[in-house]
């Protein structure tokens, strides 16, 4: 892998996201030759530029809603990563247009300024909303995951590979449940559950940037790749959660209930990465899976061959009820192993603040501790 992004020209765009971050910080480890990174938050992209401002990175305000913008930005570059979305369900049932504006018309965009750049590779960061999809959000990310599937198959002087990836639940990202659950406990509960039976598929940070730079460098053409990853029950990881911060919030784990609320329009009570249909299609390999197109006629002269191919048919399609959850204890190791609660508190949700004074001495006296907290939770989770 290192060779392979060694001195390249990289874009990323929605580079200060959660994920999007992530990829540039391990992409340095590979030496690349510059890395142009383009987001529409202001204030996150000043960030970065800080952060980054003595290395061959170059941050950019943008939008994929710009054509011409996004298309200046790609000038001579090799690999595009494309993370720019709406990604909240709630809020696109709210705002359709603007969703197809960006989860759409701007994955068309990416795809036009990579013809126009002569880009080598391009990814799309999908969704497991994609997945018979019953709401805006996920009917945009599947149309974008056809489209640049699509974009294989159209003839061009140009020789760029598109292909996709299908996330799990980003645990720990903005937005995502489980900074979600901190700030209800540390500000005295309740704890707000959709529906006891809930299950998601999760996978960190770290992971999901894993899968976006190995899937660049197998991709062929017009693929989905789907990771392999641990199941959670939502209300499970709610009570793991509650034992292990209200002590440290200055309450006792009986003090925060768990309160069902009832589903959210367009909200699942379980997650898919895999669809019956795809099954047929689609490849195992060690660590992940691989969506083929669905007309194979069309993309006949790719050859779809991988390392570490384990099976060439699937049984089963991919479903978080179909699949074994974690116990309780391996929730425990899971957030301890991947430092969840100490990542959160140490900056990557800045904009999370206390509701009260009271929340807010033990937030403080709790973000001290945090990591020698996760250390003795470890050790009473094996």
């Amino acid at each position: 892998m290192k060779d392979f992004y060694n001195n390249k020209k990289i874009l990323i765009t929605g580079a200060a996201g959660t994920v999007g971050r992530e990829i540039v910080r391990q992409l340095l480890f590979f030496k690349p030759g510059e890395l142009r990174l383009v987001d529409n938050n202001e204030s996150e992209t000043f960030f970065l530029m800080e952060e980054y401002k003595n290395k061959n990175v170059f941050c950019f305000l943008g939008d994929v809603r710009d054509k011409e913008k996004i298309e200046k930005l790609s000038s001579d570059i090799d690999i595009i990563i494309h993370c720019a979305a709406f990604k909240h369900v709630i809020l696109s049932e709210y705002n359709p247009f603007d969703v197809v504006r960006t989860n759409i018309i701007g994955v068309e965009n990416v795809i036009s300024a990579a013809r126009k750049c002569n880009a080598k590779n391009v990814l799309f960061t999908s969704s497991d909303k994609a997945v018979n999809p019953t709401n805006v959000m996920g009917t945009s990310k599947l149309m974008g995951e056809r489209l640049v599937t699509a974009a294989n198959a159209v003839k061009s002087n140009t020789q760029t590979i598109f292909s996709s990836t299908r996330f799990g639940n980003v645990i720990g990202s903005r937005g995502s449940v489980v900074p979600v659950f901190m700030k209800q406990i540390r500000n005295g509960g309740p704890v707000t559950v959709t529906d006891m039976r809930m299950t998601r598929f999760v996978m960190t940070i770290e992971e999901s940037a894993r899968l976006v730079l190995k899937s660049v460098t197998i991709s062929k053409g017009g693929e989905v790749f789907v990771t392999k990853m641990p199941i959670v029950r939502i209300p499970d990881l709610a009570e793991v959660m509650i034992e292990f911060l209200a002590p440290r919030y200055g309450y006792r784990p009986s003090d925060i209930k768990i309160e069902k609320i009832g589903a959210k329009p367009g909200e699942k009570l379980y997650e898919e990465l895999m669809s019956e249909e795809e099954v047929h299609r689609s490849l195992e390999l060690k660590d992940m899976f691989v969506i083929t197109p669905a007309f194979k006629s069309i993309y006949e002269a790719i050859k779809y061959e991988y390392p570490d191919i384990i099976s060439d048919r699937l049984q089963k399609s991919y479903v978080s009820t179909t699949e074994e959850p974690l116990s309780k204890n391996a929730i425990k190791k899971y957030l301890m192993d991947n430092k969840i609660f100490g990542q959160i508190e140490e900056g990557f949700h800045r904009n999370e603040k206390p509701e009260s004074k009271e929340a807010g001495k033990n937030y403080l006296l709790a973000s001290k501790s945090v990591e020698k907290s996760e250390a003795d939770f470890f050790e009473s989770a094996i």
